[in-house]
This record gives structure tokens, sequence and C-alpha cells, in this order.
């Protein structure tokens, strides 16, 4: 242990390195993460899945409010109903936030959830004669869906 004259340690050591003994060497920095630009058709991929996010959130909220205005004839099911839209919210929401940096996990639980939603787009366009929330819903799931099928999104992604 060096020490300064007059008996003091020198300054420029922390007194938890002297007490404890400091690295034994400096630690390398860090490097920096090499996240590519975003191809033009994954920014569209991820605005249309963060508005299907957001819708899913209203959604959410929306039978949240039912849930606790009316009697539904199963409180637990209305409960597990309002949190799995929730949830999917929160996964879209994060799988937006993955494929506008280029994440390579934001990809198949996007591809995934646009094929259940679409189910849930044609049983309530076609089988529920609800085409008003149906046919929006087919709407966004096929521009999704494109959109990560250009050559474009596909290198973007490729590459990982």
């Amino acid at each position: 242990m060096t020490e300064e004259p007059g008996g003091r340690p020198a300054s420029g050591r922390r007194r938890v390195d002297r007490l404890l003994g400091g690295a034994a060497e400096p630690t390398a920095p860090r490097r920096g993460r090499h996240r590519p630009e975003a191809p033009p058709a994954v920014r569209r991929a991820a605005l249309v899945v963060a508005v299907e996010s957001a819708g899913l959130a209203v959604l959410a909220f929306v039978l949240l409010y039912l849930t606790i205005t009316s009697t539904p004839d199963s409180v637990s099911r209305a409960v597990a109903e309002v949190v799995y839209v929730g949830f999917f919210a929160a996964l879209l929401a994060a799988a937006a936030v993955g494929l506008w940096r280029v994440s390579g996990w934001a990809r198949g639980p996007v591809i995934v959830l646009q094929v259940l939603l679409g189910l849930f787009g044609y049983t309530s366009a076609f089988e529920a004669d609800r085409p008003l929330i149906g046919v929006p819903i087919l709407v966004l799931v096929a521009v999704e869906l494109y959109q990560l099928a250009t050559p474009e999104a596909r290198l973007a992604f490729s590459g990982r």
C-alpha cells in the first residue's frame, strides 16, 4: 500500500479498494450492440402491431368496466378474459418494440398472434355476422403479415 508523506494512504484509491483490495486488472469496456437500421417495412409492421396492441388494451379496459359495472354469469371467467386480453396487449406492445429494434425474438410471436387474430376476425366477420369488428381486424392482420413477408423485412431478420 502506497502512502503519501504524512502517513495518509494515496488519495487515488477508494476506501473499498483499500479495505478489500481492488480489481487485479481494469475491466474491459463494454462493447456496444450493433443494431441494424430497421427497413421501412419493419417500421410499418411495428406501427401496425402497436395499433393492434392499443386496440387490445382498450378492449381490456372495456371488458374490465363491463365486468365491474354488470353482473357476469361467472366473475372468475370474466376476470380471466380481462387478464388474457391484457396479457396479449402487453405481449404485442413488447413485440412492437422488438420489431422496431429489429430483435430476432419479436417476429415469431407477432406472426403467431396475427394468425390468432386472423381466426378471430374471420369468426367475427363471417360466422358471428359482425363485419364491422371482423373486417378491420382482418385488414390489419393482412397488412402486418404482408409487411413481415416483404424481402427487405426477411433480409433484416435473416442475418440473426
